[in-house]
Parts: C-alpha cells; structure tokens; sequence
C-alpha cells in the first residue's frame, strides 16, 4: 500500500538518502560486475531538516570476493571487514526491517534519494541479478539530487557533482570521501539547503522494465510503497 504524502510544503514526510558503494578495479574495465559492499540509509525529516537516523552495514560480494587495492583505497573499506560482512539478500532484509521500524509507507510517506541515476539503475539493478531477486518495489522511484539542483539552480551538469554541489553552496565534505554512509551525510545537507532555498524535491526517475526513466514533474505525487523483501526471481 501506498503512504499518499501529506505535508503539502514538502511533499514526502521522509526521504532516504541511499549511496551504495561497490566492488570496483582500476580504469573502469566494461565487463567487471559491481557488487555492493555497503548499504547505508540516511533518514532525513522533511519537517524538522534534520537527519533523524542512519543505517549501514557492510555486505559480503560473490563474484568478487577479494576486494582490489584500489577499491580499499577508495572506499576505505578493509577486506576484513566484508569477510565478516552478511550477504547481499540478508543485508537487504536488515535494511527493510529497519524501514519497516520507521514505518515508512505505512504511517509516513517517504522517497529515496539518490546522487545520480546508478545507484538503482545500476548497482541495485545488477545485484538484484546477482542474487536472484526481483527488483524492489521501494526503489522502483527516486529523487536524483543531480538532476533536482541543476534544474533548480541553473547550473550545467559538469557542476553537480557531490563536491561541486558542495562547494557552490559554501560548503566543505565533512567525513571520508566514497564512505558510503558519510557521503549520504553529505547528500543529506545538500538537500536540506535545497529544501530551505525553496526547492521541491520530488521524484524525477524511476526503473520500469530495466530501463532508466525520467519522470515528469508534473506527475501526480506518490510516496513510495511499504518496503517488503523481493521474492526470488
């Protein structure tokens, strides 16, 4: 069931911040599968603009288990700590049950949020492949904070990128670079300034049948639907 948004100023009660990190190598090469390697969740109250809760964990990849130099490099995410690390369905499971506790999509309505279009496109996409799992529902929809503060502040694409976005608002990174959960902190305040500035954030792209969408910002507003664990394809 769908959580229809009631705070007509802003349009959702909450928004999740989401940023994936994944298993990555040097250069880009075309044919290495990008696996998950953290999951956080930035909770952010659209009444109060305040980051009222975080999630992460860390998950265990598959294909490519032992983690490149340059992804430890990158990431800052050791090889100890994925060897310990659940499974992707499992960490997936933990993130559900912690929406389920905020009861987003039940009693608040709420969207995902997101730096850019791979997040969900790509790297949830093609873990959800991996694993065998149907795409969930929950994130079928986002809000791209790229796209939403370049149409809002008139700025050209080379300069929403998180740091450029950053610094045109006068502020620094604070925390680890391609932390996944610190720079969803930093997503987070980027969109709390737009929130300020008068901005309406709303979702602008969604997945339907694999394919990348963009959403007209003249759709009716819907909250995203209650998170439930996808069944197995």
């Amino acid at each position: 069931m769908h959580k229809q948004p009631t705070n007509g100023e802003n349009y959702y009660d909450y928004i999740c911040i989401i940023d994936f990190e994944a298993t990555c190598e040097e250069g880009n090469q075309p044919e290495f599968t990008h696996e998950i390697i953290e999951f956080p969740i930035v909770l952010l109250n659209t009444r109060t603009l305040e980051i009222e809760d975080t999630f992460q964990r860390y998950v265990k990849p598959e294909i490519n288990p032992r983690l490149s130099e340059f992804c430890i490099n990158l990431t800052g995410i050791s090889q100890a700590l994925v060897d310990k690390a659940d499974d992707f369905p499992k960490v997936l499971q933990h993130a559900i049950e912690w929406m389920e506790q905020k009861e987003l999509g039940s009693k608040y309505s709420y969207s995902i949020l997101t730096d850019g279009s791979w997040d969900m496109s790509k790297f949830l996409n093609i873990q959800c492949r991996v694993n065998r799992l149907r795409y969930p529902s929950f994130a079928k929809k986002w809000i791209n904070i790229r796209k939403a503060y370049g149409n809002f502040y008139k700025m050209p694409r080379s300069q929403t990128k998180l740091s450029s976005m950053l610094e045109n608002l006068g502020m620094d990174y604070d925390g680890r670079p391609h932390s996944g959960l610190d720079d969803s902190k930093n997503i987070a305040r980027i969109a709390i300034r737009m929130l300020q500035d008068g901005c309406e954030l709303r979702v602008n792209e969604r997945l339907h049948g694999g394919l990348l969408l963009s959403v007209s910002s003249s759709t009716p507003i819907e909250g995203a639907p209650a998170p439930q664990m996808p069944k197995l394809r």
